[in-house]
């Protein structure tokens, strides 16, 4: 059947794809829609297979909070140029991503991937694979995480190349949640406190003094004993709660806090870059 100008147009709209790959397939679909959409599918397919082994580190980083600010979500839609990256149909997409995350409350990158992206029955893992042949480069899903508290906080970068999410025991404090995520954003802290410090990175940072210690010419047997007394100053450093406050080095984050309100408490946080 003719393909009409109409047409090839229409499957434009519905996919986003180039207008000579949209009349390709529509010709090779015999002008039936649905079939055309599959032909474009399976275009993106084959070029994601060929772009497997390429770096996405390009992307938009964007965190969404509900309107009743007790849930956040982090996510993190890769591309490889920043071309790509900065492109407003590409952004338009990322932001669609977050809002699905949002709203169907996502948990992790698979489930997300799993959800629909639109009515049509589209996935949004096949999304991905159809924006990568529409594209031509890597499209992925770097990042999905969430919070659940009674005040949720969202921080995004200039840029949206960081973002960060910060969790409240309580409401009101608006600019104290800013300033905690801000911090998160620029510190990069590995955990809340020392108690949620996962082990294996306590268990890294030994290692790590203990080698240390041993190039200074310290005693091999002692060289444990000074890795384990410089996690003081690791956990000064790269725990949340217990860094300087980067607006006043002359306190913590957690005295920060609490001088807002003794009985606030920081519950958690998640913090996505591309870059760092």
């Amino acid at each position: 059947m003719a393909i009409t100008a109409a047409d090839v147009n229409k499957l434009r709209q519905m996919t986003g794809a180039g207008m000579m790959d949209c009349k390709n397939a529509l010709t090779e679909a015999n002008g039936d829609f649905d079939a055309a959409v599959d032909v474009l599918r399976k275009k993106g397919q084959k070029v994601a297979a060929k772009r497997s082994d390429r770096e996405a580190n390009e992307g938009v980083v964007l965190g969404l909070v509900s309107d009743d600010a007790t849930r956040g979500v982090l996510v993190c839609v890769n591309c490889e140029t920043d071309f790509v990256a900065k492109n407003a149909d590409f952004v338009a997409m990322a932001e669609h991503i977050a809002k699905i995350a949002l709203e169907k409350d996502a948990k992790d990158i698979d489930a997300l991937k799993a959800m629909a992206y639109d009515s049509n029955g589209l996935s949004v893992a096949e999304k991905l694979i159809e924006q990568t042949g529409v594209i031509g480069e890597k499209i992925e899903v770097g990042c999905c995480e969430a919070i659940h508290a009674p005040f949720v906080y969202a921080y995004n970068h200039p840029g949206n190349k960081v973002g960060s999410l910060v969790g409240l025991n309580k409401t009101g404090q608006v600019e104290v949640a800013k300033d905690v995520a801000m911090q998160v954003a620029a510190m990069a802290p590995v955990a809340l406190d020392k108690d949620s410090t996962p082990q294996s990175v306590i268990d890294k940072e030994i290692e790590i003094g203990k080698e240390l210690a041993i190039q200074e010419g310290k005693p091999a047997d002692m060289a444990e004993k000074i890795a384990v007394g410089r996690l003081n100053k690791f956990f000064k450093e790269s725990t949340l709660l217990a860094q300087q406050f980067i607006k006043d080095n002359k306190t913590t984050v957690e005295q920060y806090v609490q001088s807002a309100d003794k009985d606030l408490k920081v519950t958690g946080f998640q913090r996505y870059s591309l870059t760092i």
